[in-house]
């Protein structure tokens, strides 16, 4: 990822977990965390990584998210961002964290 990227990414980060927090009334969308943020070199699309508290919601709140994601486009575009276009947004579920609870198991059942 290039400098830019990287810059916009982070900044499409601290945004969208802001307007999760104060701007969607939502209530299973309150408690989804942004953890990465991937974007085209060519800016048209970003994709979204993220994570919820109680997995049993995880395809509800990820359906919740993308249906959202023209409010979350307007929100960004009333805040003074540093970009012309807000790239289109794609939310998706990071298995990172599961990734690493399960690997985390298996390496505690071996130490046992």
């Amino acid at each position: 990822m290039s400098v830019k990227t990287e810059r916009i990414a982070n900044l499409l980060i601290k945004e969208i977990s802001d307007i999760l927090q104060n701007e969607v009334y939502d209530e299973d969308i309150k408690f989804v965390t942004i953890t990465a943020c991937k974007v085209d070199t060519d800016l048209s699309l970003a994709q979204v990584y993220c994570t919820v508290l109680n997995d049993s919601k995880k395809e509800k709140c990820l359906h919740d998210l993308n249906a959202a994601k023209g409010f979350i486009k307007t929100e960004l575009a009333k805040r003074k961002l540093e970009i012309r276009k807000i790239p289109d947004l794609r939310f998706i579920y990071d298995e990172s964290i599961s990734y690493g609870k399960k690997i985390d198991n298996i390496i505690r059942e071996i130490n046992e």
